[in-house]
């Protein structure tokens, strides 16, 4: 289910890797689409689906990973350990591949030469992957799918592998709902699929997440946690869910809520990835580039290859890359929005540390205000004793290196004359009015009369087209009559 659909054919609604037996129904693609077309995990390495296949049945029964294969094979009981022990068989009997090498290269259908055209119209739907190859009046037609390894439309792309263990007891349900509907009714679905497990008050149903999905679906992600009597709790595993889930009339009553898929989300196995890797799928995908899409893999511990076979499998990862594009885009907002709110926080609290900094200096210095009084009492009477009077020869020695004139003294005489010419500046600053050179002002006074006698002849022109105006309509108003009277 993880990472399924690629095909056309339809598989069953197991888990993505579980071990029970799948039905024939259909499954979700490899973002949870409502049909696995090809390369999928939704049946996993339990029993057949009728009409899915597996990773090609060189897995020995060619049903493990959920259908690369466009051979329908019946039902078939199958454990983990003889899945990978029995030998391979080829997917396609030797007869269908001498037909189709026959329909693409040689027909005998007409015995002339129309039968060359025949062969590159053969070829065109083989590369198309769609019709049916006549070669032979007395044979069946080929039928020519996008799986078979002459179709041009297919690529290899990534897909994330799950890092949930069975432990952790997570399922996915797909609803044929949307998003919004599902949140407002979260509570009643909660308790639904409550009483689908039996009602039991050991048992306790949570909602992981809540994603949506193309074509107004939603992915619910829950898992259940079982209390024993002794105060204990556990997650009940996610293959056990999923096989309950798995039952009919189960299965049914899920249906009845909406739910068109479930599956277990478990991560896949080092043995069921090498497996994978090593046998190219049998959806037509060419070995050669199979070992190419593998070699080129970003990140081989976290995406595994996946075959994509024609436009619609195109369009429905286009579709959920769209969307995930817009989740990002959104949980993107959401941290602009706390990065702003943490942003105002800090400025808030700079300005109450620098304030509290301030505070902590004006209680310091009358700290110690206070501490010298009380010395000074405390010592009042006493005689000056020896570290007192150490102290006050060092304090003299500071004193006067101070007062030298070279020192600190002369420096400290010199800053504080700066300050007091700037402050006396300022004052006069703020109180001195701004005066203008006479030359100066002279050229602004005669550029603004120019410009007032620009003014002026302006203004005596439109004076003057004014009259000519009133003039121009006078004489049509006078004329208008006349003219009525000629054409009466």
């Amino acid at each position: 289910g993880a990472f399924g659909g690629f095909g056309t054919t339809t598989t069953a609604p197991g888990s993505a890797f579980s071990f029970s037996a799948p039905t024939n129904t259909g499954t979700t693609g490899l973002f949870g689409a409502t049909q696995n077309k090809g390369f999928g995990f939704g049946t996993g390495f339990g029993t057949a689906a009728g009409a899915g296949t597996g990773l090609g049945t060189g897995l020995g029964t060619g049903l493990g990973f959920g259908g690369f294969s466009t051979q329908q094979q019946q039902p078939t009981n199958v454990t983990l350990g003889s899945l990978f022990n029995q030998p391979s068989q080829i997917p396609a009997h030797s007869n269908q591949l001498i037909n189709t090498a026959s329909a693409l290269s040689a027909p005998t259908l007409l015995g002339d030469e129309r039968d060359a055209i025949l062969a590159k119209w053969n070829q065109l739907q083989a590369f198309w992957g769609t019709g049916k190859g006549y070669f032979n009046s007395n044979i069946a037609p080929v039928e020519f799918t996008q799986e078979n390894p002459f179709c041009r439309f297919k690529a290899v792309g990534y897909s994330c592998m799950h890092s949930n263990k069975d432990e952790d007891g997570l399922v996915v349900l797909v609803f044929n709902r949307k998003e919004v509907d599902i949140r407002n009714q979260q509570q009643q679905l909660v308790e639904s699929l409550h009483k689908i497990l039996g009602g039991n008050q050991t048992l306790s149903v949570n909602v992981e997440g809540v994603k949506t999905m193309p074509d107004d679906q939603t992915e619910v992600v829950i898992y259940v946690v079982e209390r024993s009597p002794n105060g204990t709790s556990r997650r009940v595993p996610a293959t056990t869910l999923h096989a309950h889930f798995e039952q009919v009339n189960i299965k049914t009553s899920l249906q009845q809520l909406g739910v068109t898929l479930s599956m277990a989300r478990t991560e896949l196995s080092p043995a069921q990835i090498k497996h994978l890797l090593q046998n190219p799928p049998a959806v037509g995908v060419d070995p050669i580039i199979w070992e190419q899409a593998k070699v080129d893999n970003p990140d081989p511990e976290k995406l595994i290859p996946v075959p994509m076979v024609g436009f619609k499998e195109l369009l429905r990862r286009l579709k959920v890359q769209d969307q995930m594009t817009k989740q990002h885009q959104t949980r993107l907002d959401i941290i602009s929005e706390d990065i702003s709110e943490l942003q105002k926080n800090q400025t808030t609290t700079m300005a109450k540390i620098a304030q509290y900094k301030r505070k902590l200096m004006d209680l310091s210095h009358r700290t110690l205000q206070v501490l010298i009084k009380q010395e000074i009492q405390r010592k009042s009477g006493y005689a000056i004793q020896a570290d007192e009077e150490q102290l006050r020869v060092q304090l003299d020695t500071i004193q006067c290196e101070l007062n030298a004139p070279t020192q600190f003294k002369g420096r400290l005489n010199e800053l504080m004359s700066q300050i007091r010419m700037q402050n006396h500046f300022g004052a006069v600053r703020a109180e001195e009015k701004y005066y203008i050179d006479a030359d100066l002002l002279r050229e602004i006074r005669q550029h603004l009369k120019q410009q007032q006698e620009g003014l002026s002849h302006l203004i005596s022109i439109i004076k003057d087209d004014l009259e000519d105006i009133k003039l121009i309509e006078h004489g049509l108003n006078e004329s208008i009559p006349i003219r009525g009277g000629v054409f009466s």
